[in-house]
């Protein structure tokens, strides 16, 4: 099974019934919508076409999709009227995709509104759940998300090294 695979199969299993839950735009969260159990009802929450697109066969759950600009490299929607119409979800839960982790620069994207987005998406979640693959640890690119304390778990295929996982650690953040 490929690392982003392996990556979305452990995230969806984290879902539970009832819940609201926000997933971000991206291949490794696209790849999770393969992995829920059709006979779980809960509500997602996303600003991505493609993400919401493809739910539809998933009778139980219920699909918010938020409007803005289309972002039309990463497939979600940014803007004004995104951020707020995002003011009003309290969700239990964010899965948010990012292209680096970095001990000091903590999590980045390559967009700067993409990243304003993703902070504000964490801001409205009780827990944000970040999805990894080893090629973005210990990378970072040019826009910060938050720190590495904006995440309450990090799901990664494979071995952290010893200075990230210190970091985390240090930060009590759960590593699956």
């Amino acid at each position: 099974m490929s690392s982003k695979r392996l990556i979305a199969q452990k995230a969806a299993s984290l879902i539970q019934r009832g819940q609201v839950v926000i997933i971000d735009g991206g291949t490794t969260t696209g790849e999770m919508l393969t992995f829920l159990p059709r006979d779980l009802p809960f509500t997602v929450v996303t600003h991505s076409p493609s993400i919401a697109v493809g739910l539809i066969d998933y009778p139980l759950i219920d699909v918010i999709l938020i409007g803005g600009r289309l972002f039309k490299h990463s497939m979600v929607t940014v803007g004004a009227s995104m951020m707020d119409a995002i003011s009003r979800i309290n969700a239990d839960i964010f899965f948010m995709g990012v292209t680096g982790v970095h001990k000091s620069a903590g999590f980045t994207t390559g967009d700067y509104e993409e990243a304003c987005v993703k902070k504000a998406l964490s801001d409205r979640a009780a827990e944000t759940v970040v999805m990894v693959s080893a090629e973005k640890l210990n990378s970072a690119s040019a826009f910060k998300i938050g720190d590495l304390s904006l995440a309450s778990t990090l799901i990664v295929d494979g071995e952290l090294d010893t200075e990230i996982s210190e970091a985390l650690r240090s930060r009590q953040i759960a590593v699956i």
